[in-house]
């Protein structure tokens, strides 16, 4: 599970990115970044569980 929420942290950071410099979208660039911070501090919070 934590490596899955760091791939789709990755993807939207990318997409972040892209879209801040290549396209101009709007709030939809700001929601990826947001979306993508909280996916890297919800997988430091629930850590791993693997006993």
């Amino acid at each position: 599970m934590r490596s899955i929420l760091y791939i789709i942290a990755v993807v939207l950071i990318i997409g972040w990115i892209l879209g801040a410099f290549v396209y101009s979208v709007g709030g939809l660039i700001h929601i990826l970044i947001v979306l993508a911070v909280i996916a890297i501090i919800w997988s430091f919070l629930v850590g791993d569980r693997t006993v």
